[in-house]
């Protein structure tokens, strides 16, 4: 038998079909826009998102045996939810993380909640981006559609909905909407009653590889599934790609070099700490039961390469045209290979963690007339790994060592940039031959469901790691006290930025 993995992102679903070795069969995906307000909204047609999800898994069920796919697990986008009335009408688009409308919000409802209660009972810091805060602007600003509607469902569970099963989430996407407890594991009824929310409009939470439900049948015809095709709890995507990368013990964690910068690391308990929560490194469920990951982030990432194809590299565009390559890849080959003299601070766009900081512009210090194009490209992507290793800094100095990051992404594709993120962090990384993390992860958990062989070990199978990166000394030695002069630059930028 087959499994499918589906990963519904910001602006683009993918589905994969592993076989019961691991082995990606097919792949086929789709794109869809972000709507953006000029009051801070940011919006996905979800009608057009699951159609589209539909598609990508009638895609590949076409390519395989004929009705062999008996597993869906579904990795997805947080925090971003959809009114759904009785008779199952949406209501809404999503909100998507980078939404901001909800800000007024931030200020005011945790200080009368207890800032301090919500993070114990949530394992998250307030922002704009949760469900919570979402919730709250629709209830004020839609009146009608909160009235209306039936149910508020995650992309995970809408999908699952719209396959015909009573709604369930995963632990770890739960986890992302500020309503859930993540040491009871229950949506928390103190956080409901202020919101003015029931249970009952929430999907089922349940813990990632539990089975949710069988499709129906008719869909499962209509979608070339087996005729039993079930859909396994998953969640969020960052754990559901840890998982899928083998992050299934403490000590370890994965890089994901890709639109955002992100690493997840992963712990044996629930962690909570004063240290942890000043700096928003929240806590929440990992796919591994039993397990807990962290997530830090740069929301400039991957994005400030393309910023800098966008407005600096039409030589490398108009080369990738000729040669038939990816500009990012003629970009990076032009790089310094030495580190620079630059200094970035990469809010390109905002702050991630471990700041939440949404006013702070970007800067790039240090430039003169003789600085060349390669070394302000290094510099760029020297500024997203030193944000990186400030967070990782923050981990450890709470007693949570990170000894391996496994790098995916479209960044893994280029050792050169992996060396200089070792580099910088100072930590070995692990390359593993996986193109799409997160639909490998909710694969496996649909297997594991299937044939009843622990998670674990259908990670440590299907997972293999093809390089293996180890700090430079020399660059490592540079980069040790150039993080130092790093750690200086937000404070200073903060205070004068417009």
């Amino acid at each position: 038998m087959d499994y499918i993995g589906i990963d519904i992102g910001t602006s683009v679903c993918k589905a994969v079909v592993f076989d019961e070795k691991g082995t990606s069969i097919v792949q086929a995906h789709r794109r869809y826009d972000v709507s953006f307000t000029p009051n801070g909204g940011a919006e996905v047609d979800s009608e057009e998102v699951i159609q589209k999800c539909f598609e990508v898994i009638k895609e590949c069920t076409a390519q395989v045996d004929n009705r062999s796919v008996i597993g869906l697990g579904i990795s997805c986008m947080g925090e971003a939810f959809t009114a759904v009335d009785s008779n199952g009408k949406f209501l809404s688009n999503a909100m998507v993380s980078s939404d901001t409308r909800a800000e007024k919000y931030v200020q005011t409802w945790p200080e009368q909640f207890g800032t301090d209660r919500l993070y114990q009972i949530t394992g998250q810091t307030p922002h704009p981006l949760f469900t919570l805060f979402k919730l709250l602007w629709l209830k004020e600003n839609k009146p009608e559609v909160w009235e209306s509607a039936d149910k508020f469902l995650c992309f995970e569970d809408l999908l699952q909905y719209k396959l015909g099963i009573d709604p369930a989430i995963g632990w770890p996407l739960a986890g992302r909407t500020m309503l859930f407890d993540v040491r009871k594991h229950a949506w928390d009824q103190d956080i409901l009653s202020e919101v003015g929310l029931s249970p009952e409009k929430l999907a089922r939470p349940l813990p990632s590889g539990t089975i949710a439900g069988k499709v129906d049948s008719v869909i499962a015809e209509e979608l070339g599934l087996a005729k039993d095709a079930f859909v396994v709890a998953a969640g969020h995507d960052q754990p559901c790609a840890a998982l899928g990368a083998g992050v299934t013990s403490p000590g370890m964690a994965i890089y994901t070099a890709g639109t955002v910068e992100c690493i997840t690391p992963a712990f044996s308990k629930p962690i909570f700490s004063e240290e942890l929560r000043k700096n928003n490194l929240c806590i929440y469920d990992h796919t591994v039961t039993g397990m807990y990951v962290s997530v830090a982030y740069n929301l400039s990432g991957g994005n400030i390469l393309k910023w800098f194809r966008d407005e600096f590299g039409y030589q490398e565009i108009e080369e990738a045209e000729r040669v038939n390559k990816d500009p990012y890849e003629i970009i990076l080959s032009n790089m310094d290979m030495k580190p620079s003299s630059l200094m970035v601070l990469p809010y390109f766009i905002s702050g991630g963690t471990p700041y939440f900081d949404t006013k702070t512009k970007g800067a790039v210090l240090g430039l003169h007339l003789s600085t060349k194009r390669g070394e302000l490209i290094r510099a760029l992507l020297e500024g997203v790994a030193f944000e990186m290793r400030l967070n990782l800094d923050i981990l450890e100095n709470s007693g949570h060592r990170i000894d391996t990051l496994r790098m995916v992404g479209g960044g893994a594709k280029s050792i050169v940039l992996a060396q200089l993120k070792a580099d910088v962090t100072g930590k070995k990384i692990l390359v593993p031959d996986v193109n799409e993390a997160g639909c490998l992860g909710v694969a496996m958990l649909a297997c594991s469901a299937y044939t009843n062989i622990p998670v674990i070990e259908l990670a440590n199978s299907w997972v293999k790691v093809v390089s293996e990166i180890i700090p430079g000394v020399e660059n490592s030695k540079f980069y040790r006290d150039k993080f130092l002069k790093y750690k200086e630059l937000y404070p200073k930028i903060r205070e004068i930025s417009l």
